[in-house]
């Protein structure tokens, strides 16, 4: 099955993702959504016990897949063949692994000075941890970021692995690869790219660093924007479900208490009476259904949401307007973003098997031999 409509900014873009954990699959996912054609190369039995069917996972959506033995003398110089006509390849493994295993940036950018090669890790090429394992709760945890996240008098509560492998990561790689894009435009050259977890991590919570230093951020869960303002928090329903409370601003939370037919409330200025504030809205959210309190607020500027579980949130009339989720390959997730307007939607259909590597460098007799010999799947 041949992969179609490739168009979008990033049409003409050839992209080889070596397999990996998820920071890896995501960045390939956010070029290959915008138009780039991905190789995406796994091990050799991986691909065998597949077999012919389509690849559901989310991630590796619009790519195609192969094989490749990069423990063998032939898987590697295939592998060197097929980055002699790549733009850019993502790597996924710890410092030095892709050097020894002679597929490093030196040994690619001989065979392709152009070449953008992207390498994704949780602490980088360097540094005392550079070498040690870690997950994304290592990463957030060292950068700074997870000591600001829980509510007060509780233990730090990683938002599962959002922070570090996808936004910290696999975004921050995607990124880099644009960058880097625009520069070989100008200067013809590739570039390596050096994309820390660690480094993602801190860069995303640039917003809240100055006040850590000067003592102006409080203790996490008592701030404004992390559960500890009572106009910025969940609150349960009589149903057991939930909504999201935003009205920061003045005069969203006078529609909110006004729509809620709230009065005599204490002063939410003085940090105070937050504690009271609290209890009166708890008290109130909990004295009806969500699906009521949405019927209340719909339309209105008080900033208030249901929190909508995963399953439902594709149903929601405002996604469904915008088609916030679509399905591929029987399998509903979330479309591509950001928008570009006027660009032709892309070809979104589970990875398959691409029908030949010719276009990629590789002579057909080639591949039949690799194939034969066990080192392309």
């Amino acid at each position: 099955m041949e992969h179609v409509n490739r168009s979008g900014p990033l049409a003409g873009v050839r992209v080889l993702e070596l397999a990996g954990l998820a920071p890896g699959p995501f960045a390939g996912m956010m070029l290959a959504d915008h138009g780039a054609e991905v190789l995406r190369v796994e091990r050799v039995a991986a691909v065998a016990a597949a077999g012919d069917s389509p690849r559901q996972e989310v991630m590796d959506r619009g790519k195609r897949t192969i094989g490749l033995d990069l423990k063998s003398p032939e898987g590697v110089s295939a592998f060197k063949e097929l980055a002699a006509h790549a733009d850019v390849v993502i790597e996924v493994y710890r410092p030095g692994v892709a050097e020894r295993l002679g597929i490093g940036p030196a040994d690619l950018h001989a065979v392709n000075p152009r070449l953008i090669y992207g390498r994704i890790t949780g602490w980088g090429q360097e540094g005392p941890l550079a070498p040690t394992a870690g997950h994304d709760i290592d990463y957030i945890a060292v950068s700074g970021v997870l000591s600001m996240l829980g509510r007060a008098g509780e233990r730090p509560t990683p938002p599962i692995n959002i922070l570090g492998d996808f936004a910290g990561g696999g975004l921050m790689l995607a990124y880099g690869v644009l960058l880097a894009l625009v520069e070989r435009a100008r200067t013809g050259e590739g570039r390596v790219i050096d994309a820390a977890m660690v480094d993602g991590a801190a860069t995303l919570f640039a917003m809240f660093c100055h006040g850590a230093q000067n003592n102006v951020q409080g203790p996490r869960g008592t701030n404004l924007l992390d559960t500890g303002a009572p106009m910025y928090d969940t609150y349960e329903t009589s149903d057991g479900r939930f909504l999201a409370v935003g009205a920061l601003e003045p005069r969203f939370w006078a529609e909110m208490v006004s729509l809620m037919g709230l009065s005599d409330l204490p002063d939410r200025d003085d940090r105070s009476n937050w504690p009271a504030l609290r209890e009166r809205l708890a008290e109130a959210f909990g004295s009806r259904t969500r699906a009521e309190w949405e019927a209340v607020f719909d339309g209105s500027d008080a900033c208030v949401s249901p929190v909508l579980e995963m399953s439902e949130a594709a149903d929601h009339p405002h996604n469904k307007a915008r088609g916030v989720f679509v399905e591929v390959g029987g399998v509903r997730q979330p479309a591509p973003a950001p928008r570009l307007l006027g660009v032709p939607e892309q070809d979104l259909s589970p990875a398959t098997r691409p029908a030949d590597l010719s276009s990629w460098g590789l002579p057909g007799e080639t591949e039949t031999r690799l194939r034969e010999a066990g080192v392309l799947a």
